[in-house]
C-alpha cells in the first residue's frame, strides 16, 4: 500500500525559507512521477515541481523556477521541496502526490493522473 506523508510546513515572513518533505512507503515502479502540488483557498490545485523517474526530469512551475527545488534521497523514498524567497502568494496547502506507474514523462503533467496523495502540509507566508 503507498503512503506518502507531508512534514515541514509553518508560518514563515516573506523573503524566508522552508524545506518540505515526504516521507514514502509501499512504492514499487522504477517509473514514476513524484510532485509537489499546492492549493491556495479558492483556487485549482496546481503543480510546484516534479520529478520523473528514472530519468530524473525535473518541472518547475515558472512561478516557482529559481526559488524552489524539487529532490528526493538516494533511497528515493523521501521527496523534498527546499523553498527559498518565499512571497505572500506561496501560502497553500502543498500537496506531495505520485502516479505509479509511469511510463513516459508527460504523464507527470497532468494533475488528474496521479494515483496516489498526501494529507499536506500548510505553506503560510506573511508580508
Amino acid at each position: 500500500q503507498v503512503q506518502l506523508a507531508e512534514s515541514g510546513g509553518g508560518s514563515v515572513q516573506a523573503g524566508g525559507s522552508l524545506r518540505l518533505s515526504c516521507a514514502t512507503s509501499g512504492l514499487t515502479y522504477a517509473s514514476a512521477c513524484m510532485a509537489w502540488f499546492r492549493q491556495a483557498p479558492g483556487k485549482e490545485r496546481e503543480r510546484v515541481a516534479s520529478i520523473f523517474s528514472p530519468n530524473d526530469i525535473e518541472y518547475y512551475a515558472d512561478f516557482v523556477k529559481g526559488r524552489f527545488t524539487i529532490s528526493q534521497n538516494n533511497a528515493k523514498n523521501t521527496l523534498y521541496l527546499e523553498m527559498n524567497s518565499l512571497k505572500p502568494e506561496d501560502t497553500a496547502m502543498y500537496f506531495c502526490a505520485t502516479r505509479q506507474p509511469a511510463p513516459y514523462n508527460y504523464m507527470c503533467a497532468t494533475t488528474s493522473s496521479y494515483n496516489y496523495w498526501g494529507q499536506g502540509t500548510q505553506v503560510t507566508v506573511s508580508s
